[in-house]
């Protein structure tokens, strides 16, 4: 996520050196305005002849830092018929926009001072958001209610509803489900669970895997609400934690109740819904839709029951919406609310709703045989690498060695009393002690995975198999292992691989039935664990390890580690073995390490950063964030909390006294991060909205790429190309959904998807995203039209400076400069962490031109796993910066000119130079008020005109004077190949 600078700038080496005042000799920025050609005083015959060993390096890397300084210190300056140009355009927009509305300071708090401070807002934006900044929570329930509600007797459609449920239950096809149903535990506590939910307004429920809460519950209250004459005041909602759960549950109970789907029961999710009758109907969607819903009918006054199902795996949005539903209770009476959690970890549900009655399910599970390390040692007779005692290059390493060996030591002295003890239960042999000392033996080890399943599938019965690993790497390199083994033919064995950034229809395979004789073997992340059942599942390899992610609250990082599970998550995993008849459960970690366990995960809110959240607090008016989040079940740290109010105040969201602003007001209504949503406004308003929804969508949602086995380098170079040469996986990333749009238009979309190594499902989602954002940005009024490709809305979308301009706007501060260059990849360094490392996926992790070095890049996240890693990276100009830069200011120092964006990140600039930027940057930082308080795309005429004209010149000459190979006139048209003059160009 984005980061603020420190207080110490870094030079090109990594090096820190204190203060801003030596911007102008550290060698920051790539030079603007004068060309850069590389030292290659001895390219042509190497080093000089008397240098050995290590000196050989030592002069390799001098010639570097030389080259690269002399790059890095020239001074910003614009050429003099550009300076002329654009000081032109300025002079006839020299009083565009009057002043939209005070300094933050201005204005007191009371609800006269905050109309007079946007007096200058369009009249109905000016209307919804002060009744945004004026109003409470409270005050919207009470209206809320007041409102009609859908939900009206009537007798009529309470007779038709009866009639349809009787003629159903007597067809045989529901009678055969209902003889299935009659088995699960759920079932027989049916009349149970009904009277509880008819006593009260909340409710917990309990259950084991397996009992069947998911699907039976909405069922039992729907069939009583018919039964008792009211269908017609009845309409229930079901959240689900992930979109194939919300999809899976829904076509099961419509199976369940012998009716297609979308007749009683329907499902929505972001972009995808089928859509049940208005009443007497199931409602299944994300925790994410039901949030959305709250926004626009706060007391949800169509609907009956709110069912709120894997409350235990204590997601951002579920504590959101558990917190909330504490204001709205008490304002409906008649609104029936009911928890849903697959632990016994009901206790503490029911204490933060007052004590409210909870009812356990138990599971309905065939017995499950557990083994664990020790165990699976013993049948395969596995043994794990040896570490060696000291590295070769010891010196060199020596304290990540030394970190190391304490690591060691630690596990030793922790497994060292667990090993006699078995030692002296003679259970296992002394082969299988050993390797339990073996500090590898906690590691993941895919091998071992491997000898374990061809162990079960030479020794085993029939029954899919289901192997729990962290993430997609380590899916991908056990899938590629096991094919390229040829132990797997495909007439026996059939592998699907399951990750929540697969698309939808390809994770629904993992349901089908094989053919008889063929084994089904599935290699998945926790997203297996709960809601989706595969009922053919005989066997369960459970590593151990899930990759969280967290938020770093002292460094103020993401990361993103494998880490030891919980207790609740391994009981789910053990679970998902015992569905159809015993099974077995291989646990890859000790008995003795599984004591270590947490009892349950850490919630989400704990985790992450708030700034999406922070947002909907603020849309919800739910009054001061700190207050708000302390009422939730288990509050984040205050850091945490000051961290995101910090960001957003420098996305300019939110006031310095935590108001909505307008940007913030329309911030929070984008189903987007609030970065991506700054560049989707920004895009509209500058008429580029095809490429910049386009890497919206895809930061906000997934890329497309995928990383095909063994055609990595292939798959790499078509993703290059479709960089366009721009190094920027942004530009990659809008280009291939663009040329996707064109192939299938005419009909061949298929075939280039493979040829790209493009998800088909995915582009097509994005493809549905951008439509979102255009209807959305449309009823606020900044596009005249809801089509994304409306030619009014990308005048600009030719322009890829422009373009890599609003991406830098939207994700400043989140900048880099690259260290160095060579075959081991491209190293980078942010003020914050030294050295970090670029990510594989990325278009500028490898084969960067040496020029490079010492040149910017702007990324969407940072996150560390095995290295702190960059994220969606584009290589930009330090006009880019500038101009994204929110504060940047002109000083001079020692009689030199310098622009300052932060502690950490200031350029020397010529004085003429550095006045038409300041000049331009007020112009635009006024033109943008206007256009969020008075929404609208940017006028290509008059004064708007000439504000975005010179800002457009600017950007080409910053990105020309660049010289890293990118297209020196880059206002080509977005996709074609063809270039264009500026006079040429259509402002």
């Amino acid at each position: 996520m984005s980061r603020s600078h420190g207080a110490n700038s870094y030079d090109s080496r990594g090096g820190r050196r204190s203060g801003i005042n030596r911007g102008h000799k550290t060698g920051r920025g790539p030079p603007s305005g004068v060309s850069v050609h590389s030292d290659q005083s001895h390219s042509h015959r190497g080093h000089p002849p008397h240098l050995k060993g290590k000196d050989i390096g030592l002069y390799y890397r001098d010639k570097a830092r030389q080259r690269n300084a002399k790059n890095t210190c020239k001074v910003i300056k614009l050429k003099e018929n550009v300076e002329q140009e654009i000081r032109a355009l300025l002079e006839n927009t020299r009083n565009p926009f009057i002043k939209q509305y005070g300094d933050v300071n201005d204005a007191g708090s009371s609800s006269d001072d905050v109309e007079k401070k946007y007096a200058q807002m369009e009249s109905q934006l000016k209307k919804e958001f002060l009744q945004i900044l004026s109003g409470s929570m409270q005050n919207n329930l009470a209206m809320s209610v007041l409102r009609e509600s859908k939900l009206k007797r009537n007798d009529t459609m309470n007779k038709k509803l009866l009639d349809e449920l009787k003629a159903r239950e007597t067809s045989s096809e529901y009678t055969h489900m209902l003889q299935f149903r009659k088995k699960l535990p759920a079932y027989k506590k049916k009349e149970e669970i009904i009277k509880l939910i008819n006593d009260n307004q909340v409710i917990v429920i309990s259950g084991e895997t397996g009992c069947g809460k998911t699907t039976q519950v909405a069922q039992f209250m729907l069939d009583d609400q018919i039964e008792q004459f009211k269908g017609s005041e009845t309409k229930i909602i079901c959240t689900q934690p992930r979109r194939i759960s919300a999809i899976s549950v829904a076509e099961r109970v419509a199976a369940e109740r012998a009716e297609r789907l979308g007749h009683s029961v329907g499902f929505q999710i972001r972009l995808e819904k089928v859509s049940a009758r208005d009443r007497g109907s199931i409602l299944y969607c994300t925790t994410g839709m039901l949030l959305q819903f709250m926004q626009i009918d706060p007391a949800l006054m169509d609907y009956s029951h709110i069912i709120l199902d894997e409350i235990h795996e204590r997601s951002t949005e579920c504590d959101f919406i558990l917190a909330l539903l504490k204001h709205v209770i008490p304002k409906r009476p008649n609104l029936k609310v009911i928890l849903m959690s697959a632990t016994l970890n009901s206790e503490r549900f029911s204490q933060y709703y007052n004590n409210c009655p909870n009812i356990h399910i138990p599971g309905f599970t065939y017995p499950v045989e557990e083994l664990y390390l020790e165990d699976v040692l013993a049948i395969t007779r596995f043994q794990f690498p040896e570490q060696p005692s000291q590295p070769v290059n010891y010196r060199k390493h020596s304290q990540k060695f030394k970190k190391e060996q304490r690591k060691r030591d630690d596990f030793l002295d922790f497994v060292a009393p667990y090993v006699r003890h078995l030692r002296s239960e003679k259970k296992y042999p002394e082969y299988v002690l050993s390797q339990l000392k073996n500090p590898n033996s906690e590691n993941l080890s895919l091998d071992l995975i491997d000898q374990l399943v061809r162990y079960i599938c030479m020794t085993q019965g029939p029954g899919a198999i289901l192997i729990f690993l962290p993430g997609l790497m380590d899916i991908s390199k056990l899938h590629r292992m096991m094919l390229e083994s040829g132990q797997y033919p495909q007439n026996r064995y059939i592998i699907y691989c399951l990750h929540s950034r697969m698309p939808t229809v390809d994770q629904k395979l993992i349901f089908n039935t094989p053919p008889n004789e063929v084994r089904k073997i599935i290699i998945a992340t926790s997203i297996a664990e709960t809601s989706i059942t595969i009922e053919d599942v005989v066997y369960v390899i459970d590593c151990g390890k899930t990759k969280l992610s967290r938020f770093d609250v002292e460094n103020n990082m993401q990361t993103l580690e494998a880490e030891w599970l919980s207790l609740a998550n391994a009981k789910q995993r053990r679970g998902r073995a015992g569905r159809v008849k015993p099974g077995i459960c291989y646990h890859l970690y000790t008995k003795a390490r599984e004591m270590t366990f947490d009892q349950y995960p850490l919630p989400e809110m704990l985790r992450t950063r708030l700034e999406e959240v922070i947002l909907q607090e603020k849309i919800l008016q739910l009054g001061d964030v700190a207050s708000f989040l302390s009422s939730v079940m288990d509050p984040p740290d205050s850091k945490a909390i000051e961290l995101s109010l910090e960001l957003l105040r420098t996305l300019n969201a939110l006031d310095e006294r935590e108001r909505l602003t307008p940007l913030g007001y329309h911030l929070a209504q984008l189903p987007l991060d609030p970065r991506t949503g700054k560049m989707i406004i920004l895009g509209a308003l500058f008429s580029c909205v095809e490429p910049i929804f386009a890497i919206a969508a895809s930061l906000s949602f997934k890329d497309a790429f995928y990383c095909p086995l063994g055609k990595e380098d292939e798959a790499r170079k078509k993703k290059l190309e479709l960089g366009r040469d721009q190094l920027s996986d942004h530009v990659a990333l809008a280009e291939a959904l663009r040329r996707f749009e064109l192939a299938y238009n005419r009909g061949y979309a298929s075939s280039f998807c493979r040829e790209y190594f493009l998800s088909f499902n995915t582009l097509k989602l994005l493809c549905d995203m951008k439509s979102q954002f255009a209807r959305h940005l449309c009823e606020k009024k900044f596009l005249y039209s809801d089509d994304p490709r409306d030619d009014r809305a990308n005048r600009n979308s030719s322009n890829l400076a422009l373009v890599k301009a609003i991406v830098c706007a939207g994700l400043f501060p989140n900048v880099a400069v690259i260290k160095s260059v060579g075959k081991f990849g491209v190293k980078a360094t942010t003020p914050e962490d030294g050295t970090v490392a670029i990510h594989p996926s990325s278009i500028n992790e490898k084969d960067l031109p040496k020029v490079c070095i010492g040149h910017y890049m702007t990324y969407f996240l940072k996150k560390r796993s095995t290295a702190i890693y960059l994220h969606d990276t584009t290589i930009v100009s330090r006009m880019a910066l500038i101009l994204a830069g929110p504060n940047s200011s002109i000083t001079n120092k020692s009689g030199k000119c310098l622009v300052t964006l932060t502690n950490s990140l200031a350029f020397p600039c010529d004085p003429g130079t550095a006045q038409i930027i300041q000049k331009l940057r007020e112009k635009l930082d006024q033109l943008l008020e206007y256009k969020i308080t008075h929404p609208g795309s940017v006028r290509l005429d008059g004064q708007e005109g000439n504000i975005l004209k010179a800002f457009v010149i600017l950007m080409i000459h910053g990105d020309e004077d660049m010289e890293l190979g990118i297209p020196k006139n880059d206002i080509a048209s977005f996709g074609s190949g063809s270039q264009e003059s500026l006079e040429d160009y259509d402002f």
